[in-house]
């Protein structure tokens, strides 16, 4: 693994907000702080989990400086998502993230214009790096060709990493095509590569993976930890012991929707009814599910 890369367990958290819509601060810096406490590395604010897509850019940045200003986290801390269609508003958002001394950011392909191809990606990842000039963080590729539409394949991964080794270092796979997250691993191995579920955190890591960016990192990072830990100690028993609770907690909360049963189950354990909140155009948080998990 090259100098400048990252690595460990990344948290997306999650957005929660008020009954009518806003973003609570309140439970948002309790739920960061209590993510590091238990032992993640960085924070990942405005991924998909966090509903990115629905907030806008002005609150993003405002929750930024909230976690800095608070104290909850420093910049160096935070990885997160500023990746949108408009060239212009990526760049904004990506200053915003170098200004406040973050990690990492983590950016998505412009979204909108189906299949486009690799030179017109490159030209958009190449003019953003350009546009942001000296104030460019590192940079996450996000790959989620479920809900974008748009692939950021493993050679044009090695391309942006060969054409920019300091500032393209890492790339999250969710598309959950472990054949995918193979071949970018093969393709750029200067690139810090995250799977985006931990149940394949040991697999990723023996490859020479960096780590995960797990939605259910907001539920369950203490055990997820414990086995990045195991996995760098080669403590084999360990591993086995944590593998099947990771696998059984990941497909309950999946099945129950992930953003919708993440919140359901972060209502039934604080046992605000805040969380069940979710912008549209998603529906709110059925409580069943979280108190139905909990009891179990």
């Amino acid at each position: 693994m090259r100098d400048n890369q990252i690595c460990g367990v990344v948290t997306p958290l999650l957005t929660p907000y008020n009954d009518d819509l806003s973003i609570c601060d309140d439970l948002y810096l309790q739920h960061a702080a209590d993510i590091l406490t238990q032992g993640a590395h960085f924070l990942s604010p405005f991924g998909t989990t966090g509903e990115a897509l629905s907030n806008s850019a002005r609150e993003r940045m405002g929750v930024l400086e909230l976690l800095v200003s608070s104290g909850v986290a420093n910049g160096g801390q935070l990885m997160p998502g500023t990746g949108l269609c408009s060239l212009e508003e990526t760049i904004a958002l990506t200053r915003h993230a170098y200004d406040l001394g973050c990690a990492a950011a983590m950016l998505l392909p412009p979204f909108f214009y189906s299949n486009p191809d690799d030179e017109g990606l490159y030209r958009y990842f190449s003019q953003l790096i350009e546009g942001l000039g000296a104030k460019t963080p590192k940079i996450i590729l996000y790959h989620i060709p479920q809900n974008t539409g748009v692939a950021i394949s493993p050679d044009l991964s090695a391309r942006l990493n060969t054409a920019f080794p300091e500032i393209v270092v890492a790339y999250k796979d969710s598309s959950g095509d472990w054949d995918n997250t193979v071949a970018v691993i093969n393709a750029a191995p200067g690139l810090a590569v995250f799977p985006a579920s931990e149940t394949v955190l040991k697999k990723g890591m023996d490859l020479g993976g960096a780590g995960c960016i797990s939605a259910t990192c907001n539920s369950n990072v203490g055990n997820i930890r414990a086995m990045y830990d195991a996995v760098l100690a080669g403590d084999e028993d360990l591993i086995a012991g944590l593998q099947p609770g990771l696998e059984q907690h990941r497909m309950a909360v999946q099945t129950a929707g992930l953003i919708g049963g993440l919140k359901s189950l972060k209502a039934a354990r604080s046992k605000d009814p805040r969380w069940l909140n979710l912008r549209a155009p998603h529906v709110n948080a059925d409580p069943d599910f979280g108190l139905n998990f909990a009891q179990g």
